[in-house]
């Protein structure tokens, strides 16, 4: 039996879209498990999630005593449920929080490989979920506690349940009601919660492939069938009720920080710093759907040659508009992109169901061998740059996987081994990003300042939530996210005085270099006594600069420390 007919036999029915998330799964649980919390974004929506399960306010949305009026609640009420099931939220360990990340990237995967089943053999439609979860962003995405993965979850999904309904419209078949209702439903449903998720994202990749679907079919009935008065209802009944909530408790504010302080800036410029030229997200993808780069070739030509076919067209539809949108923006994250995967992955193995031409497998061989030595690079030199000698056997051994992925596609699919070049590369990928995520980069100790100052703070009994030493620890010149996340909400971000303040009043302080001459200072005026507990030295990667950060304890702190040790 052939590869080709073997996969046809795992994937058929709901098998291809149960094996594709639990591939997802595969990929995507070692960052989940051991990346440290990571500045600045994912720490704030893990702390935001948190303060709803110790305050009971699941409306409003803050970090610490400041409202964070950027995104709606939907990822924060995901993270407080994980975390409330799985978890506790006084433990403050981060994997609770990315279990949404890592379910939505499993969902994108299914999704994926469920409406690629509309209209590729059941392998193909397996192999689609497949690359879907097991490339590089996505796989990384679902071990960040963010929105991302759970948008493209859920966006894959809107789209795939888009494809059925537009598919069985083009081939005047008539689909069980139940079939169709259920159709419907999921594509509501998703958009709905894609609103919850990341506001306008969603409800733009829907109308921008409509309204392309529109123009090129020339009929647009079937449009007019999906079901949009209750549809409207349903999506309004799911984000309403929220929305109104939090339009009266913050009288409006909400709205407008949202609109005027976070979307307007994207759109008007490059906000944090963030700008980037059109073709960025182009330039990238090869590299952030590695190993489907392999395809993106054949993708192109594939979506030329076949573009008249329905599907085909569906793809383009759904690819093509908002992509230019993605690019047309000044802001660019590498992000930005992932609702949009499902039909780059579509189309790449459209590409597969028919030979591939010379020039496109030797072109996307040549493109992931490029990028499987740029992923390889990336261990050795983060080592060397940040001088962490101890990571060396872990960028070694990740080096050498991506390099042997990139190879092993390449070679394959230049002699004409397309399928199983493609399936070799994607195991060798996820083993390689499995390796990256969970001993790689947890090994570059210079970047996660905030843990080893939690730990080292719990090593010498130092952290008041252990009940030896009164709290809250204050923090001088240091402001990241995460070791508030990891200390409490009530940690308190000062200056040098404060932190002087804090140790007279017989509490423990954590002082940044730059912040040491105010620090000293200030002790010297009031006459307050410390002594040094320790010391952590790395880089603040959300600065771009290196830190010196000593932790100070009260005089009294050595003497409480033994009584209770």
């Amino acid at each position: 039996m052939s590869i080709a007919e073997r996969l046809d036999g795992w994937g058929r029915g709901v098998r291809a879209p149960l094996l594709a998330a639990l591939l997802a799964l595969i990929a995507g649980l070692p960052g989940v498990l051991a990346v440290p919390p990571i500045d600045r974004d994912e720490s704030r929506f893990a702390e935001a999630s948190a303060q709803m399960l110790e305050t009971g306010d699941f409306t409003t949305i803050r970090f610490q005593d400041q409202p964070r009026f950027k995104k709606p609640v939907g990822i924060y009420w995901l993270q407080a449920v994980a975390v409330a099931v799985a978890s506790h939220v006084e433990d403050r360990r981060i994997w609770p929080y990315r279990l949404p990340s890592l379910a939505g990237a499993m969902l994108a995967a299914g999704a994926c490989a469920w409406g690629a089943g509309a209209f590729l053999r059941p392998g193909l439609a397996l192999l689609a979920g497949a690359l879907m979860g097991g490339g590089f962003l996505l796989s990384t995405e679902a071990g960040i506690a963010a929105t991302d993965a759970a948008l493209c979850g859920v966006t894959t999904l809107m789209m795939a349940a888009l494809a059925r309904l537009y598919l069985a419209a083009r081939a005047g078949s008539r689909p069980s009601r139940l079939g169709q209702a259920l159709h419907k439903t999921l594509m509501w449903v998703a958009l709905a919660l894609s609103l919850l998720l990341k506001g306008p994202i969603g409800p733009m990749v829907f109308a921008l492939t409509l309204l392309a679907l529109a123009v090129l079919d020339r009929r647009s009935r079937w449009i007019a069938e999906l079901g949009w008065g209750w549809g409207l209802i349903g999506v309004a009944a799911i984000t309403l009720p929220w929305a109104m909530a939090i339009t009266v408790t913050t009288d409006g504010a909400f709205w407008g920080q949202a609109v005027s302080g976070d979307l307007a800036p994207k759109l008007a410029g490059g906000q944090e710093g963030h700008a980037a030229p059109f073709g960025l997200h182009a330039a990238l993808a090869p590299l952030l759907l590695f190993p489907a780069s392999l395809l993106l070739p054949g993708a192109a030509a594939a979506g030329w040659r076949y573009r008249h076919e329905p599907a085909v067209r569906f793809a383009l539809c759904w690819l093509v508009p908002s992509w230019l949108v993605f690019e047309a923006a000044p802001t660019k994250l590498i992000h930005y992109t992932l609702p949009l995967f499902g039909a780059l992955i579509w189309l790449a193995v459209r590409a597969l169901a028919s030979p591939l031409g010379r020039l496109s497998a030797g072109l996307g061989g040549l493109l992931a061998g490029l990028t499987a030595l740029a992923l390889a690079a990336a261990g050795p030199f983060a080592m060397v740059s940040l001088g962490a000698p101890a990571a060396w056997p872990w960028a070694a051994l990740t080096a050498l996987m991506f390099t042997a992925a990139g190879a092993y596609g390449a070679v394959e699919i230049w002699r004409g081994g397309a399928l199983m070049g493609v399936l070799g590369a994607l195991a060798l990928a996820i083993a390689a990003h499995g390796v990256m995520a969970a001993g790689l980069v947890p090994a570059l100790r210079p970047l996660w300042l905030s843990e080893r100052i939690a730990r080292r703070l719990a090593a010498d009994r130092a952290d008041p939530r252990q009940g030896v030493i009164p709290g809250p620890v204050t923090v001088a010149g240091y402001a990241e996210p995460s070791l508030v996340f990891l200390l409490g909400t009530d940690t308190v971000l000062g200056d040098g005085a404060a932190a002087a303040q804090a140790l007279a009043e017989g509490r423990p302080a954590i002082v940044e270099q730059r912040e040491e001459p105010a620090f000293r200072a200030a002790r010297k005026a009031g006459a307050v006594t410390a002594h040094p507990a320790g010391q952590v030295q790395g880089l603040d990667y959300s600065k771009g600069r290196s830190d010196i950060l000593t932790i100070y304890l009260p005089s009294s702190a050595n003497a409480a420390s033994r009584s209770k040790g």
